[in-house]
């Protein structure tokens, strides 16, 4: 059983009810994607979307980065990544100081937890003074990039 990997990142990720209508459908389509533990698992889940409803909007698009992303985190020991306010808490790493030396490098400002294998970056913004904090895609794209630098450093 893969361990559990919680995301909570502010972007619109869900299956609409003018894409599978049927609500048992859409429940069973949710599992699937939710369930599935290697990138060959959601390839499988998108080829059935698109070939049972057809091209996939872009609330489902999100849906399926979730999956990839939770994929990858979970090979890098990661089990929360939450977005709240100015940061992301990044939990389950545990990395050695040579992970940490470039994290903290590559994004500065950042803080980690060893006791409890807690990391916690500065939210990206769209500007360095008067930004608004990233959302959506782009925030996805700079999770996504962090995990891969945890996992190519050291």
């Amino acid at each position: 059983e893969p361990a559990e990997v919680r995301i909570e990142l502010p972007l619109d990720a869900h299956i609409p009810h003018d894409y599978i209508p049927d609500e048992r459908l859409r429940l069973e389509a949710y599992r699937r994607l939710a369930g599935a533990a290697t990138a060959a698992e959601v390839d499988e889940a998108v080829a059935e979307l698109v070939d049972r409803y057809g091209r996939p909007p872009q609330p489902v698009t999100a849906l399926v980065d979730v999956a990839r992303l939770r994929n990858r985190a979970r090979a890098a020991g990661i089990t929360e990544m939450v977005a709240a306010g100015t940061v992301v808490r990044v939990v389950g790493w545990e990395l050695p100081e040579s992970r940490v030396m470039r994290l903290q490098r590559l994004y500065p400002g950042t803080i980690v937890k060893p006791a409890t294998r807690t990391v916690i970056l500065k939210r990206p913004s769209t500007a360095r003074v008067g930004g608004t904090p990233l959302v959506g895609a782009d925030l996805m794209a700079w999770v996504g990039e962090l995990v891969d630098n945890s996992v190519v450093a050291g």
